[in-house]
């Protein structure tokens, strides 16, 4: 019989991912601290794709804790813009902010991906992709963001390529999935040769 899938995510998008590529699964959201996890690896200078992948790893080995016997999978997404790394804006005011410095630029998304069982991390990924926004008014982003009200609070880049925010871009690189934050198709692969689903 193969293991049980648990998702360490309260995440309506990577939900959504999971059961439209026909996963059976739980989901669950990982008890962890993720600024307590961050803030020693940016400290450091930990590139932005490290750092979503150690946050990954944090949320699967958490949840594998509590779920001995299943695959647990974990995963995490940072966003850069050369050296600096963005978090999720904390109000409208900062996501007007992250709007104007992304505008007229290319940002990239890290996201990483790791499966636990029974605690030990099994298998680890990262996929980025790369966005360019066009040049954007302040005017512009105030109206935008009046449209799209607290959404704009719930990514990290204060926008949603699967809604409206995909009007603030001219150039898109990289796959849906790996933007929304679960590169799917390197994890069906790894789930496939685990036996967890039918290959």
């Amino acid at each position: 019989m193969s293991p049980k899938l648990v998702l360490a995510s309260s995440s309506p998008f990577r939900r959504m991912l999971m059961q439209n590529a026909g996963l059976a699964f739980e989901a669950h959201a990982a008890h962890i601290d993720e600024r307590a996890v961050e803030a020693p690896l940016e400290r450091d200078g930990a590139a932005p794709d490290t750092v979503a992948l150690v946050l990954a790893k944090a949320k699967a080995k958490e949840v594998s804790n509590r779920f001995p016997g299943c695959l647990v999978i974990g995963s995490d997404q940072t966003m850069s813009l050369g050296a600096q790394t963005f978090h999720k804006p904390k109000d409208m005011d900062a996501a007007a902010s992250h709007l104007l410095a992304l505008a007229g630029k290319t940002h990239r998304l890290n996201s990483a991906i790791a499966i636990a069982y029974n605690s030990d991390i099994v298998w680890e990924h990262v996929s980025h992709a790369e966005l360019t926004m066009r040049p954007l008014s302040k005017d512009f982003i105030e109206r935008h963001l009046s449209r799209v009200g607290d959404k704009a609070l719930s990514s990290v880049g204060a926008y949603q390529l699967e809604g409206e925010g995909l009007q603030l871009f001219s150039r898109v690189d990289g796959d849906y999935f790996t933007i929304l934050g679960l590169p799917m198709l390197p994890l069906l692969d790894k789930l496939r040769e685990l036996g967890a689903i039918d290959g």
